[in-house]
């Protein structure tokens, strides 16, 4: 039942006040909508900041535009029907409707009168919102309604949890019967705006609220429309969320053209290789220098170096323009000098890059931040396989003096004591202490448990050097400089010597995760032992021993391999970094076993992440999850503050999948080579299209026929071709 339009409760100041009608206010699950440097954590009901919750928004260039956006119905949270992403993942759609309604100690409005269709999408450093109120009632309806929203501006590290003495200043204007402008003054002098847009005009709008009074004749509906604009020097143009929503499908069809797809005939492993898609184009950010994939939300939606990297590296074979795109960005941003303040030397590889308050003030030092010992060799490495790949020479010339400098830092900076190990050791109190992939404060420990003490050189990263230099002697012989060609290679064989020499642990079988400040080897079993597969650096006899030990229960815990051995002193399945696993570690992994000829290894690792997918959330693979054993009947165990989606996480089964099929892309001789591929165990068949090879492409399919698989070229454009061996 509900009250005649003339008997309607005036709410007027209190508008913005939420009561209690029912509706659960448990913790909500949340999704996210992200475009270029512009991404909202918002939950299932369309809401943001909703019962105290701290961490969603709409962040643009790492500060916070929008903390609180809530509907209220009659001063009532609605009621959740459902939520989901629409085909594209763009658009958060709700189906939402009113509980009951009291005033007065009266009910107003009984349940399920109203529906509530609340739809959202990101674009262009906003977040556009749709709402279409329809009547379901006998009898017509004067609806109050009410949309409260607040900006904070805070930084991204402050939502994260770090505490501040002091804050710049804030205030809040309406603008006109439509718009609010939230305007912040950092203590940077930097001035940050935020603009509320409501279409129609309310009834009553202030500084933080607005109310509507919406007259619904039964079966009929009324519609608002909401925008939330960061200013990104000015607010964007006026935009219907039609259109704009119609342009950013467009845009995402653009993108499936150029793309590699990639067909399956088991329905749940295409669903998990189409969502790991999805969150890579969400995660790709169109920059001044062509497409960067960020690491990930809600944390890390920024430039990151190691991150991108070996995204880059996994989803060369799909989509070579997100290489060329990530080096571009990179070389830009290669250290030129000292700064111990950042952690930078001349030639060294960014490691993070953030935009906000905290970062401009020093309070955080990661405005351009250099505190990674892998990206500068992983560098090189993905700039060596995009060459492989296309054979961009014009590119090449681009990028060789970055290359270069790069080198220098290796063999220089890098390597300070002179013995040919790359090294680290944080040069300010603010940076990070450990500065490869595993940078918790106790990732690296020796066999008691005790840290250990640096400088220290990882055993992975002599690995990534060690394929860097040989990567980089190809592109020296490229350009035509055959003596710094030679020089190269030698260095790598010097490397790859003393590294077996040094890092080998006889009576552990298995290499150490890293040397020490007194060059002692840290006798732990880790992962990072399985990541030198990949480069190639190992002999082949330890090599397979290596590839034992990561599949033994000690490692492997049915789902992926896990980052420390179960066997060691800090192991931890609860862990970030000892204990846990994480799917791009396991997907690196899978690549050094593919490099060994060890093929039944790549299907167990790719089986126990497929089925770890299979048990998430959209069948999305997170950052990280629990190491504990697989246990039947259960899933894997969440970790609880992991990024997702996660760019790394979501290359990570196209990783393994590639390696499962044996796949090298040769642009020079415009070739595909498939090397004793196999097909998942889920599989009959499996169809690759528009595979870029140099100019050309290759479409071709792979199946069983007899017990063996069998491939057979449906298409190939220019002088591609697909030879299997």
């Amino acid at each position: 039942m509900a009250m005649t339009p003339e008997a309607r409760p005036n709410f007027g100041e209190h508008a913005a006040e939420r009561v209690h009608a029912g509706a659960d206010s448990s913790p909500r699950a949340h999704e996210t909508l992200k475009h270029d440097d512009a991404f909202a954590i918002i939950d299932a009901h369309g809401d943001i900041g909703a019962f105290g919750n701290s961490s969603s928004g709409l962040f643009f260039k790492d500060t916070r535009h929008l903390s609180r956006l809530e509907l209220l119905v009659g001063r009532c949270a609605p009621l959740l029907l459902g939520s989901t992403l629409d085909g594209d993942d763009l658009q958060l759609c709700c189906d939402l409707t009113n509980g009951d309604v009291y005033v007065d100690g009266g009910l107003w409005l009984h349940k399920d009168i109203v529906h509530l269709y609340r739809t959202t999408y990101v674009r262009d450093a906003s977040l556009r919102q749709r709402l279409v109120v329809t009547n379901h009632g006998t009898t017509g309806l004067r609806l109050p309604l009410s949309i409260v929203f607040d900006c904070d501006f805070a930084d991204i590290f402050e939502v994260r949890g770090e505490r501040r003495k002091k804050r710049g200043t804030l205030r809040r204007h309406v603008e006109s019967p439509r718009s609010v402008v939230f305007t912040y003054t950092g203590l940077d002098d930097v001035v940050r705006k935020s603009e509320i847009h409501i279409d129609p005009e309310p009834d009553l709008l202030k500084d933080t609220s607005a109310l509507f009074y919406l007259d619904i004749p039964p079966k009929e509906s009324r519609r608002i429309f909401l925008s939330a604009n960061a200013d990104a020097g000015t607010f964007p143009p006026a935009c219907s969320y039609a259109k704009g929503l119609r342009d950013a499908r467009r845009s995402i069809r653009r993108t499936h053209l150029l793309e590699t797809d990639i067909s399956v005939s088991d329905p749940h492993l295409d669903n998990v290789l189409k969502r790991a898609l999805s969150d890579l184009r969400i995660l790709t950010t169109s920059t001044a220098d062509g497409p960067y994939p960020y690491a990930g939300t809600p944390w890390y939606s920024t430039t990151f170096g190691r991150d991108a990297l070996i995204t880059g590296l996994q989803v060369l074979w799909l989509d070579p323009s997100i290489a060329k795109g990530i080096l571009r960005r990179l070389a830009r941003y290669q250290a030129q000098s000292f700064d111990p303040d950042a952690d930078a030397q001349p030639g060294k590889i960014l490691h993070e890059m953030r935009g906000g308050e905290m970062a401009a003030l020093r309070e955080v030092p990661f405005g351009l931040y250099y505190g990674s010992v892998d990206s500068t060799p992983l560098f090189i490495v993905l700039a060596g396989a995009y060459m492989e790949a296309t054979c961009d020479k014009a590119f090449l010339d681009e990028i060789w003096p970055a290359v270069l400098r790069a080198l220098e830092w290796i063999n220089g900076p890098g390597d300070p004591d002179g013995d040919g190990f790359v090294e680290y050791a944080r040069e300010t109190e603010n940076g990070l202490s450990n500065q490869a992939w595993k940078d918790s404060q106790d990732a690296v420990f020796n066999s008691d448990g005790s840290l250990a003490e640096g400088p220290l050189a990882l055993v992975e990263v002599q690995g990534y050097v060690y394929a860097a230099k040989i990567y980089a002697a190809r592109m020296a012989s490229h350009q035509g400089n055959e003596r710094l060609s030679l020089e190269l290679s030698q260095q790598a064989e010097t490397l790859r010597q003393r590294f077996e020499d040094t890092f080998w642990l006889d009576d552990l079988r298995i290499y150490a995760l890293a040397l020490d400040g007194n060059k002692r080897p840290v006798r732990t079993r880790s992962s990072n032992a399985g990541h030198v597969l990949s480069t190639g650096i190992a002999a082949p006899d330890r090599a397979a021993s290596v590839l034992k030990e990561m599949l033994s229960a000690n490692f492997y815990s049915g789902w992926g391999i896990r980052t420390i051995a179960a066997s060691e002193a800090r192991y931890n399945p609860m862990s970030y970094h000892n204990g846990s696993v994480w799917p791009h570690d396991n997907a690196m992994i899978a690549a050094g076993f593919a490099r060994y000829g060890r093929g039944n290894g790549v299907e167990t690792i790719f089986d126990g992440l497929l089925n770890a997918a299979l048990n998430m959330e959209n069948q999305r693979l997170p950052e990280l999850f629990c190491g504990f054993r697989r246990r039947v009947g259960r899933p894997p165990t969440l970790y609880p503050v992991a990024c997702a989606p996660q760019a790394w996480a979501s290359g990570s089964m196209l990783h393994i999948l590639s390696s499962l099929l044996g796949l090298r892309i040769d642009g020079a001789s415009h070739t595909v080579t498939l090397t004793t591929p196999r097909l998942p165990k889920q599989l009959d068949e499996i169809s690759i299209s528009n595979l870029r090879v140099g100019e050309g492409s290759v479409d071709f399919v792979l199946y069983r026929e007899r017990g063996t698989v069998v491939s057979r070229v449906t298409n190939a454009e220019g002088d591609a071709r697909l030879q299997t061996i």
